[in-house]
C-alpha cells in the first residue's frame, strides 16, 4: 500500500474518532468515555499493522549520536523506514531527531511517530546536583523543580521520554551506581520517586513541555551482593517488599507510564524474565497499565543469566515474562514472529505490548503532531536559561551538607584561617568533566568550573 495513502487511512479514523467519539468520565474503576475513546484509536492503528511492524513497535535501538553501551547497530536508519524499529534513544537536539522523525512519518509505511528516549537523570544540558546529593536537601519542592526544568531543557531538544527517575534503594556505597538515586531511606526515597515524576510529567503527558518517565531499575537493582554492579541480588521477599519495592511503587502511584527493568537476578530469575516482578507485582498487584522496556540488550542478557539457550529462548521468556520493548538486541524484530509461529508466545500478548506502547505516544500527542517536540526556536530559548542556571546554583546550594569546625571541646578541628597559599592537589582538581558528576548524559564539560578555577576565582 503507497505509504501517504496509509497515513491518510489513520488521520481519518482518528479525526473519526476524535470527533463522534462520545466524551466524559465514570468511576469506580469504570474506563471513561475518554478513555474507551484512546482504546478505539489505538486499535484502528493496530488493525493495519502487520506482524513485523508490530514488533518494530517493541524495539528500540540506540542511535550514534551518543554510546552508553557496548553494542551498536548501524543500519537502525533503514530499521525505522522498514517499520521494524519504532523508538531510538541516544538521540537529542531538534535538527537531529526531526531527521529521523522524518524518515519515521514519511518514509515507513504506516508513518507511526518515534518515541525518543535518554538518560537525564540530574539535568540535560545544564546540570544538577546528582540526585544522592539532592536528596540531602530534604525539600522535595526543590527536587520536582529541578526535574521541571531538567524536563524543559530536554524537551526542548526534542526528546519526550527520560529513562529517569532512578530510584533504586541503595545500602552498599560501593555500588558504582549509588550516586544516581536517592540513598538508603525508602520513606525519604518513596517522596523523592513522587516529586520527580511530578517534575518530569507535570499533570499529565499532553503539553510539549512534559515527557514520560521511566522508574529504573526494576527491581532491587540497588542491592547486589558485594555492590558489584550486575551481581546476584539475595534477600528475603520480607526485606524485599519492606525496604525495596516502596520507591517503584509510589513512582507507578504517581503516574509514570514506562518502567525499566533491572539487570540483576532475583529470587533466582533476572528480572528480564521475571513473571514475579513483572506481572504479579507490576500488572496484577500495582495495576500498571503503562509498559516496561529493557535496560541495554538486557534481553540477550537471559542467555548469560542461563535462562535462555539462544536467542529464541531469550525473547520469548522476556515477553512472556511481561516485558514489552526490547532495548537493542534486536531480538524482539528477529525472533518473535518465530515463537508465533511455534505457539511459543501468543499474538495476544505481542498486541497487548504494542497497544501499550501506542498508548504512550498518543498521550504525547504525537499522533495529532509527531513534530510537536521539535522547535528550533524554543531549543535556542530554553537551553541554559538564566532561571535554570540560577536554580542550579541554589540546589548546589541546599544539597551541600556542613560539618562544624569543632571538637567535643569546641575547639577548631582545622586551621581554617584566611588563606595565604593554599594547595589544591588530586587528580580531580583541574578536572572541567569531573564537575558534572556520573552519568550527566548531554552535560557540556566546557561549561563547567573546575575547583581550581574556584578557588583560583575567589581567592
Amino acid at each position: 500500500m503507497n505509504r501517504n495513502k496509509t497515513w491518510t487511512i489513520i488521520s481519518l479514523l482518528l479525526i473519526f474518532f476524535s470527533i463522534f467519539g462520545p466524551s466524559g468520565c465514570t468511576t469506580d474503576g469504570v474506563k471513561s468515555n475518554d478513555d474507551k475513546e484512546l482504546d478505539r484509536k489505538i486499535d484502528s492503528v493496530l488493525s493495519l499493522m502487520t506482524l513485523e511492524e508490530k514488533l518494530g513497535q517493541l524495539t528500540l535501538y540506540t542511535s550514534n549520536w551518543d554510546v552508553t553501551g557496548p553494542v551498536m547497530r548501524e543500519d537502525y536508519i533503514e530499521e525505522i523506514r522498514a517499520g521494524r524499529c519504532g523508538n531510538i534513544f541516544n538521540a537529542h537536539t531538534v535538527d537531529y531527531n526531526r531527521g529521523l522523525q522524518k524518515i519515521a512519518i514519511e518514509e515507513s509505511r504506516l508513518g507511526i511517530p518515534l518515541l525518543f528516549g535518554y538518560d537525564v537523570i540530574h539535568g540535560h544540558k545544564t546540570i544538577f546536583p546528582v540526585p544522592l546529593a539532592e536528596a540531602c536537601s530534604w525539600n522535595l519542592d526543590l527536587l520536582e523543580k529541578t526535574a521541571r526544568f531538567a524536563t524543559m531543557e530536554a524537551t526542548a531538544s526534542g526528546l519526550n521520554w527520560t529513562f529517569a527517575p532512578m530510584v533504586d534503594i541503595s545500602r552498599d556505597p560501593r555500588w558504582g551506581r549509588i550516586s544516581e538515586g536517592n540513598g538508603e531511606d525508602v520513606y525519604l526515597g518513596a517522596r523523592i520517586t513522587e516529586a520527580r515524576v511530578r517534575g518530569i510529567q507535570g499533570d499529565g503527558l499532553s503539553a510539549s513541555t512534559t515527557m514520560a518517565p521511566c522508574i529504573k531499575h526494576f527491581a532491587g537493582y540497588g542491592a547486589p551482593v558485594a555492590g558489584r554492579d550486575y551481581n546476584t541480588v539475595d534477600m528475603s521477599e520480607l526485606e524485599f517488599r519492606q525496604f525495596y519495592l516502596p520507591t517503584y511503587e509510589a513512582g507507578i502511584k504517581a503516574g509514570a507510564v514506562t518502567v525499566m527493568a533491572s539487570f540483576n537476578d532475583i529470587f533466582a530469575v533476572p528480572a528480564h524474565a521475571s513473571k514475579f516482578l513483572l506481572r504479579e507485582i507490576l500488572q496484577d498487584e500495582w495495576g500498571f497499565d503503562g509498559f516496561v522496556v529493557a535496560d541495554y540488550s538486557g534481553v540477550e542478557q537471559n542467555i548469560d543469566h542461563g535462562v535462555a539457550a539462544d536467542r529464541l529462548e531469550a525473547g520469548t521468556v522476556a515477553l512472556n515474562a511481561g516485558l514489552h520493548m526490547d532495548m537493542q538486541s534486536g531480538i524482539y524484530s528477529e525472533v518473535l514472529a518465530e515463537a508465533v509461529e511455534k505457539g511459543l508466545v501468543k499474538i495476544e500478548d505481542i498486541d497487548d505490548a504494542v497497544n501499550r506502547i501506542l498508548r504512550v505516544k498518543f498521550q504525547l500527542g504525537l499522533f495529532e503532531d509527531p513534530y510537536r517536540y521539535l522547535d528550533n526556536k524554543r531549543e535556542k530559548e530554553v537551553l541554559y536559561a538564566p532561571e535554570i542556571m540560577e536554580h542550579a546554583l541554589v540546589s548546589a546550594m541546599e544539597s551541600v551538607v556542613l560539618l562544624k569546625n569543632e571538637n567535643y571541646k569546641g575547639n577548631p578541628v582545622l586551621p581554617l584561617n584566611s588563606p595565604g597559599k593554599i594547595a589544591v592537589i588530586g587528580p580531580m582538581a583541574d578536572s572541567h568533566l569531573d564537575m558534572l558528576g556520573s552519568w550527566h548524559g548531554a552535560g557540556d564539560a566546557s561549561k563547567a568550573v573546575s575547583v581550581l578555577d574556584g578557588i583560583k576565582n575567589r581567592f
